[in-house]
């Protein structure tokens, strides 16, 4: 089993999981809304040093890839990106929905989380991690008229990260890149040609 580290910055949590070679799995767990940066590399290293671990020992990566906060997401992503670039290791890209997904044992599971102005990001899974639909942003009434009878719904916007990382040790990272994964656009858009004023 290959020794896999998880990162998690989408929701108000810093959240990191390490399995062991051994089948062990250690978390830790940060509730901050904002912050990330200053204190991931610290939380890491001491994940690895009360597990008697370095980053040599590391041979996988996983990050969540969104939807969630915009700055958790790069933040996240780069630092996971970084250490696989520098170490040559495979960094895999977890869709949040199906991270969330991967909380409950058995069974079809919805995802439905609260997007504000009136929508939910919504996915339906016939089990854990196999998903049944696309990722869609949705009128929040209407994501809940596809919750059906004995169908587990999952609102809540935080990753089981021991769930993750036992899912990404076995996941091919070719099925699983590590880029952002927004679902709704940007609210800035760029101004089209006929906007921006030209100089003659």
């Amino acid at each position: 089993m290959p020794v896999t580290l998880a990162i998690d910055t989408a929701a108000p949590r810093l959240q990191l999981a390490l399995l062991r070679a051994d089948g062990h799995v250690d978390v830790s767990v940060d509730d901050i809304a904002t912050g990330h940066a200053e204190i991931l590399f610290d939380r890491m290293a001491a994940l690895l040093d009360r597990n008697a671990l370095t980053h040599a020992d590391v041979a996988r990566i996983a990050v969540t890839t969104g939807p969630g906060s915009f700055t958790g997401l790069r933040i996240g992503l780069s630092a996971a990106r970084g250490l696989g670039l520098a170490r040559k290791l495979p960094v895999l890209g977890i869709p949040s929905l199906l991270a969330l997904s991967l909380s409950m044992p058995s069974g079809p599971v919805i995802v439905l989380l609260d997007a504000r102005r009136g929508e939910a990001y919504f996915q339906a899974f016939s089990a854990p991690g196999i998903s049944e639909t696309e990722p869609r942003l949705l009128p929040i009434e209407q994501a809940r008229a596809h919750v059906t009878p004995g169908t587990a719904l999952i609102e809540s916007p935080f990753v089981d990260p021991a769930a993750m990382v036992r899912f990404a040790a076995g996941a091919d990272p070719a099925l699983y890149p590590p880029h952002a994964a927004y679902i709704r656009d940007a609210d800035a858009k760029p101004q089209d040609a006929s906007r921006v004023p030209r100089r003659i």
